[in-house]
């Protein structure tokens, strides 16, 4: 059984949910910056002007991949300019994969969430901030408990542009040795992706009162909300 569920039932809920909170989001003790160091900065060529506006009314597209994707959407899709945060799967061989066949973890697919935004609202840069500073970088197929090449850390571009800001970004972040390890992120082209079953679409949202969620997603959408609440929608920062 996939250890997503396993952290579900009775004690070890408990027990991940505290190693989560020492591992993951900003209380990563190895990061050696503050949230608002220059180490954790776009470059300054990393700015909305350097991204090519492309696709309907100028809307763009990257997709993530930070570990589980229930964690990952549930952030993405509370901020101001993403139109869209969709759980699924990229950068594996077999076509129109299963959940459990990504689990298993023979179909080199990764867990992703395709975000689509409006760069004259949100930068690239600002995502990619968001994106490196919720989960961890340098762990190789590994997000806390959740081990496998679907929990890898990934980026996959849909554009040069968007490859060379997050290359830029990439190459300052170790370069400042701001997680204290070696980022182990993919940076890739974007060839496929199939979004997951309905049932994990908006799985935060739809299910407040499921374990995983109370325990283990709550805790560190709180977290984001309070770092990134220049980034949030302003309903969202009301709510704070």
């Amino acid at each position: 059984m996939n250890s997503r569920y396993q952290i579900i039932a009775g004690v070890v809920v408990a027990l991940l949910a505290a190693a989560y909170a020492g591992k993951m989001l900003m209380s990563k003790s190895t990061a050696g910056t503050s949230p608002a160091s220059d180490a954790q900065k776009p470059p300054v060529s990393a700015t909305n002007a350097s991204i090519k506006k492309v696709g309907t009314a100028n809307l763009e597209t990257v997709t993530f991949g930070s570990g589980c994707f229930w964690c990952t959407e549930a952030m993405f899709q509370n901020l101001r300019g993403v139109k869209s945060a969709v759980s699924g799967y990229s950068g594996g061989q077999v076509p129109n994969p299963t959940y459990e066949q990504v689990c298993n973890g023979n179909t080199g697919h990764a867990e992703v969430v395709q975000v689509t935004f409006d760069p004259a609202v949100i930068s690239l840069a600002d995502l990619l901030r968001v994106f490196w500073r919720t989960h961890d970088p340098t762990t190789l197929n590994r997000q806390g408990h959740d081990s496998g090449t679907q929990y890898r850390s990934a980026i996959f571009y849909h554009s040069d542009e968007q490859r060379t800001v997050a290359e830029q970004y990439k190459a300052q972040l170790d370069k400042s040795k701001a997680f204290g390890a070696p980022i182990v992120t993919e940076i890739t082209p974007f060839e496929k992706f199939y979004p997951a079953e309905n049932y994990h679409q908006k799985y935060f949202e739809l299910n407040p009162g499921a374990s995983y969620c109370n325990v283990v997603i709550q805790p560190k959408v709180e977290k984001f909300n309070q770092e990134f609440a220049d980034l949030l929608e302003t309903s969202r920062r009301q709510e704070k």
